[in-house]
């Protein structure tokens, strides 16, 4: 998600987009959102229950460090890549396709 408003707390408003958009209705609760706001230089990435409890808070943590280390070097497409890369594995390593579970999520980027 693209957000082009300021924001100062960069996971409140991920936590508001992604309950607007209504990511934690999945079937496996393993809704992933990024979340940035260039014109306030902050971003989050948050996850839904069930993906959460297959990484725990050390995945987000080591997660956002690297992408934060990218964006300061002002390596922002790498940045990117990188969290989408890394979250897509992990979603790929605990909640692999199934022909019964559909992408329940757009693959869209947002803005707001």
């Amino acid at each position: 998600m693209l957000s082009r408003q300021s924001i100062t707390d960069p996971v409140a408003a991920a936590a508001e987009q992604f309950e607007r958009l209504e990511m934690m209705t999945t079937a496996d609760r393993n809704g992933v959102l990024i979340f940035v706001a260039p014109s306030s230089h902050t971003f989050a990435v948050i996850g839904d229950q069930g993906v959460h409890e297959k990484c725990g808070q050390d995945f987000w943590h080591a997660l956002t460090a690297a992408m934060s280390a990218h964006f300061k070097r002002g390596e922002f497409t790498e940045g990117l890549v990188l969290g989408i890369s890394r979250a897509g594995a992990l979603l790929a390593e605990h909640f692999p396709r199934r022909p019964d579970n559909p992408n329940e999520l757009p693959d869209h980027i947002e803005r707001t």
